[in-house]
């Protein structure tokens, strides 16, 4: 199975030094490829050469075994970073509100009602449907599963416990340097890779789990995605928070959205998580659903047959046959 059309979607893109690793089975190994504007070239992992100093946090051979077990063949594009952790943001607002109204209107019906009329007579957000009062305190995430993330390209299917699979695109960073009660200027420097996220999410599971106390389990842990590319997170430094993407079923463009407005920026949130705790390089962090992001806010529910495609410009796509 190639996902090299992943790998190159940005091409049109202004050029930005970006990355993409290949699968070598003859070898068991995996390749680190570097494009800085004149097209891909092979270099050694963790050379000097790269804009990217991205330690392997995992052999080789554990990594060629996990895609071999995806069925990706060889000279197939992999994950840009294998991550060894996976913290989810909830860093928007809009996507949250919204969000929440999706989940009513399919799984609270009466619910959804009372708040459409509240909304209506009042015209303010109903309550239920804002984010916990801590959000607007602090950044809020939650631990998800770094070793269940698949390429951009790799077919999904629904978890055989749910039947309401949803999409989340999110804007993620990988940390290139070791972090404990960082600024957010350190925050920002230990960046070392951008890529996009989709957080697949069982959203007939979410909810019980939600009101458990302990927050997502099955419901998102079974599979998330990246991109096949990653760019330089010093190349994007200053425009985290002004990203574009879209949102595409079968070919169809369903949103246009983006990164701004967020309650907290990235780095803010990445300088949070550090306070008395260590980070280290590997890890992902992600901002959570960008506004319009996922099926339940617009209000689309995938269905086996579809083709998905997340992008966010400049960045990277990520593409799935959903089965």
């Amino acid at each position: 199975m190639s996902n090299e059309s992943d790998g190159s979607a940005i091409e049109s893109s202004a050029p930005l030094p970006r990355m993409r690793r290949t699968l070598d089975l003859g070898e068991r190994r995996i390749d680190t490829q570097i494009d800085t504007g004149s097209g891909w070239a092979s270099v050694e992992n963790g050379s000097a050469q790269s804009a990217f100093v991205m330690p392997d946090a995992f052999t080789p051979e554990f990594e060629v075994a996990r895609y071999e077990g995806l069925g990706l063949g060889d000279g197939d594009v992999v994950l840009p970073v294998c991550p060894v952790s996976f913290r989810d943001f909830m860093l928007f607002e809009k996507h949250a509100v919204d969000a929440a109204r999706g989940m009513a209107r399919r799984f609270i019906p009466a619910g959804y009602r009372v708040g459409q009329v509240y909304e209506a007579l009042t015209r303010r957000v109903f309550p239920a449907f804002r984010p916990n009062a801590l959000w607007y305190r602090q950044p809020i995430y939650y631990m998800s599963n770094a070793l269940t993330i698949v390429p951009s390209g790799t077919p999904v299917g629904f978890p055989a416990y749910s039947r309401a699979l949803d999409f989340e695109l999110e804007l993620g960073v990988v940390l290139s340097a070791p972090l404990r009660d960082a600024s957010v200027e350190e925050a920002a420097a230990a960046i070392g890779a951008v890529v996009v996220v989709n957080d697949f999410s069982a959203r007939d599971v979410q909810l019980a789990e939600m009101r458990s106390g302990f927050g997502p389990q099955r419901s998102k842990h079974f599979v998330s995605s990246m991109s096949a590319t990653a760019v330089s997170g010093a190349a994007v430094a200053d425009r985290l928070d002004q990203l574009t993407a879209t949102v595409s079923v079968n070919g169809n463009i369903l949103a246009h959205t983006g990164t701004r407005d967020m309650r907290y920026s990235i780095t803010e949130a990445v300088a949070h998580v550090s306070r008395s705790e260590q980070l280290y390089p590997g890890e992902l962090l992600a901002t959570g659903t960008l506004p319009g992001g996922s099926g339940m806010e617009l209000g689309h529910w995938l269905t086996s047959g579809e083709e998905l495609r997340l992008e966010i410009d400049g960045i990277g796509v990520i593409e799935h046959s959903i089965r």
